[in-house]
């Protein structure tokens, strides 16, 4: 499948009730062949309405983190495990996620991306593992199917608890060090 087709086919989704709700499919954004990835659970208010992931304060958290690290934005590329909003942005069921993950994998394929970053606990749960425990394994690497993963807090969470932004910048680092390593 080619990227638009992909593409198309998700916008015209009906696998679960989602699509009946949302104002945009939150398809993804970014460099389509980065060699990082990020994946969070589901989009927000301000992503629903623009159509791209990570938009609102979450997002523009995580591009500070990025910046921190010496990494562009424009260089990594940026998803969501459900491409539409769930509503009042409750966590997403396990109905939807199935629904939905199809779409995911099939990114992850046409990006080939060397790291997979999950974007808090429910997408380190879905892709990781399904017992993940985000405050004791966050930055913790696992190579499945030749990529590596970890998972950092998603930025809304530190939004909520800023104690663990120290936390996050050490994952970071950590990260941009694994891409240089693999890219050595």
């Amino acid at each position: 499948m080619t990227w638009e087709e992909l593409e198309c086919t998700c916008q015209s989704c009906k696998g679960c009730s989602l699509c009946e709700t949302k104002t945009n499919t939150v398809f993804g954004t970014g460099n389509r062949e980065a060699d990082l990835m990020f994946v969070g659970e589901a989009p927000g208010e301000q992503e629903d309405l623009s159509g791209t992931p990570f938009v609102g304060r979450a997002g523009q958290l995580l591009d500070k983190y990025l910046f921190a690290v010496d990494l562009k934005r424009e260089d990594v590329y940026i998803a969501n495990i459900l491409k539409c909003r769930p509503p009042k942005n409750r966590d997403p069921l396990p109905e939807e996620e199935d629904a939905c993950i199809a779409y995911l994998r099939e990114q992850t394929r046409l990006v080939r991306p060397k790291v997979i970053v999950c974007l808090g606990r429910i997408a380190a749960m879905r892709i990781i593992k399904p017992d993940y425990k985000i405050s004791a394994e966050h930055g913790q690497w696992v190579l499945k199917g030749g990529i590596w993963m970890t998972a950092v807090f998603h930025p809304a969470a530190l939004l909520r608890d800023p104690r663990r932004k120290e936390d996050m910048l050490e994952d970071m680092k950590a990260i941009a060090a694994k891409l240089k390593e693999l890219n050595a």
